[in-house]
């Protein structure tokens, strides 16, 4: 094979030596998908940039959303997709998602028992220890312990519920809204929204601890 190659030529993106045996799969697989035609290298890439944008900040808009907009709340319970539309979030496709919202007296959690299913469409990848096995098996046995292991120690009275996400079903947490956070902007009271609060294994920080 010659070494030569003509300028502006479609080249294989990088080595595979040091690849994962998932990430040389989805290299051949993907080389595959461009020679039957199926996709081209250019959509390969826009779909990839779109993944790699997904992060907690999006699901933190739409929380934040939902505390300033209770028409925008109301949809979201009832339906995810059209409601995050709204913001410019596309979770439509096969799966479903359902957002959680936290009360005085309620508390969700979220969790996959059988492996890590996850909101990725929304809130980008899951953290390790949401994959770990310790994590799957202890929070539905002992939700509080694990709780309070992150930090959050929730009163008697309020009322821990697990949730198991499966491949159809994925779950968003939406926090309370922390008191002093009035007449904050959309982009303020994002910024009180982290990871752990999407998941339920935190609260929403004060504005003064933001």
């Amino acid at each position: 094979m010659s070494d030569h190659h003509d300028a502006g030529q479609e080249h294989d993106p990088g080595p595979r030596v040091g690849l994962s045996p998932f990430a040389a799969r989805s290299r051949v697989l993907a080389a595959l998908l461009v020679e039957k035609g199926v996709l081209t290298q250019d959509e390969i890439r826009r779909q990839v940039a779109a993944t790699e944008r997904r992060s907690p900040e999006t699901g933190a808009r739409i929380v934040a959303r939902a505390w300033v907009d209770p028409r925008f709340a109301a949809l979201l319970r009832e339906d995810f997709a059209a409601a995050v539309a709204q913001v410019g979030v596309d979770a439509s496709g096969l799966v479903q998602f359902e957002a959680l919202f936290n009360t005085e007296t309620v508390h969700n959690v979220v969790v996959c028992t059988l492996c890590s299913c996850y909101p990725r469409a929304i809130i980008g990848n899951p953290p390790d220890w949401y994959k770990s096995t310790a994590y799957r098996s202890r929070t539905v046995r002992e939700p509080r312990a694990v709780l309070a292991e992150f930090g959050l120690h929730l009163p008697p009275e309020v009322t821990v519920r697990v949730h198991d996400s499966t491949a159809d079903l994925r779950y968003l947490v939406v926090p309370r809204r922390p008191s002093g956070s009035e007449g904050l902007s959309e982009e303020e009271l994002a910024a009180l929204v982290s990871r752990d609060c999407l998941i339920g294994v935190a609260v929403a920080a004060s504005p003064v601890a933001a």
